[in-house]
């Protein structure tokens, strides 16, 4: 469907023209008709599809076709890089409505807070916020919620994972009863549709395909020992012509280690992670964005939710813990139908989890042979690990008993 047949408020429509788009996307298409038919709404759809304007668009035309004074519409978001991002999104929409909106999240410094605390006494139309901040406003009684017809809740299954199902539920609490509510996720796991009855009302339920990368990606896998993943990721990155990429490695403490041992390695690279501070998060990002910094190692902190385009390369230093994980990690290549390179090193533990990947996807990955100055690679015997790291785990159970 072309956003002309949606029959938008003009001014909106002015901002749909601005950024050129035309086509509406395949969750774009079927929510934007429910949304603004005022039906909560449960949506199954991964980062990259267009969800972000498949629910602002309608609702800020709604807000245009009924303003009221104050705040109307709250979108939670997990992390502080998706808020920012909702925030900015909703500014070039909005361009030529006049409807305001403001991202609040911790981390940041005086002078941001004192923005978003002025922004919530003028009466911001949309708040973009999360969770944890949103709490400390509402305990200290510095926002009012009571005005607030739409409830977006962006990436739910991110916000159950990181352990905010309480604090939604608080949130929740202090908003009207007679509300829109839509859930977006990118999985449907029993815990959201727990959660998805418990505050919604009698959704409608989109689920767009989200088990299959974007078709431009090209996916290989290199089956490594542990000792040799660093020299592996040296002679990639010194021999091939990436311009942007992202490392992703397991766990922050990994992250920085694995960053400083590609620098003495003479790879140009910067950590991403949620030890550093905000500002110095928003600076990274803004130069990876401005292609000024070219490798990125990092933490899953950004596997979801961040909208670089032009990504050639993803490293999957180890291989992610869940196959949803894998998705939305080369997710951040071939976006905007651009293509890139998707490539993960498999150490003999980790087999059985990527053989899980191949299942979700429908297909094997290429396995490309390790370079001959790497060494000798493991065979690929993911039902043998399988069973091997059963019986070991059973057997440590077992010792840890006696």
């Amino acid at each position: 469907m072309n956003f002309s047949d949606f029959s938008f408020h003009p001014n909106l429509f002015e901002g749909i023209r601005a950024m050129h788009f035309e086509q509406a996307t395949p969750i774009q298409d079927k929510a934007i008709p429910i949304i603004i038919e005022g039906k909560d709404l449960i949506a199954c759809a991964q980062t990259g599809t267009g969800k972000t304007a498949a629910y602002l668009l309608p609702v800020i035309h709604k807000i245009l076709e009924q303003r009221i004074n104050g705040t109307t519409m709250l979108v939670i978001a997990p992390t502080r890089e998706l808020a920012q991002q909702i925030d900015q999104q909703v500014e070039a929409l909005a361009y030529f409505t006049g409807v305001s909106s403001i991202a609040l999240y911790g981390g940041g410094d005086g002078a941001a807070w004192d923005q978003q605390k002025k922004a919530i006494q003028q009466g911001v139309e949309i708040i973009i916020a999360t969770p944890g901040r949103l709490i400390a406003l509402l305990t200290s009684a510095q926002i009012n919620l009571k005005n607030i017809k739409h409830l977006v809740l962006d990436e739910a299954d991110r916000m159950l994972d990181m352990g905010f199902n309480d604090d939604i539920m608080r949130i929740v609490s202090y908003l009207p009863e007679n509300r829109q509510t839509l859930l977006f996720s990118a999985t449907m796991p029993p815990k959201i549709r727990t959660l998805a009855k418990t505050i919604l009302k009698t959704p409608f339920e989109i689920n767009i395909a989200i088990s299959k990368p974007a078709e431009g990606i090209l996916q290989q896998a290199y089956l490594v020992y542990d000792s040799q993943k660093v020299a592996l990721a040296t002679h990639l990155l010194k021999n091939k012509q990436y311009n942007s990429i992202i490392i992703f490695a397991s766990t922050k403490e990994k992250v920085k280690e694995l960053d400083r041992t590609l620098k003495r390695e003479g790879i140009p690279c910067h950590a991403f992670h949620s030890d550093l501070e905000q500002p110095e998060r928003e600076e990274l990002m803004r130069q990876f964005k401005n292609k000024k910094i070219s490798t990125l190692v990092a933490t899953d902190v950004i596997s979801r939710g961040i909208d670089v385009v032009g990504i050639d390369l993803v490293i999957n230093f180890d291989v992610p813990p869940d196959p949803e994980d894998y998705i939305h990690r080369i997710g951040r290549t071939a976006r905007a139908e651009s293509t890139g390179t998707a490539i993960t090193f498999v150490n003999e533990a980790d087999q059985p989890k990527f053989f899980r990947i191949e299942n979700l996807i429908g297909k094997d990955i290429s396995k490309i042979p390790t370079p001959e100055h790497i060494g000798s690679s493991p065979i690929y015997q993911p039902e043998l690990r399988r069973k091997t790291n059963f019986r070991n785990d059973k057997f440590k159970k077992k010792f840890r008993k006696k």
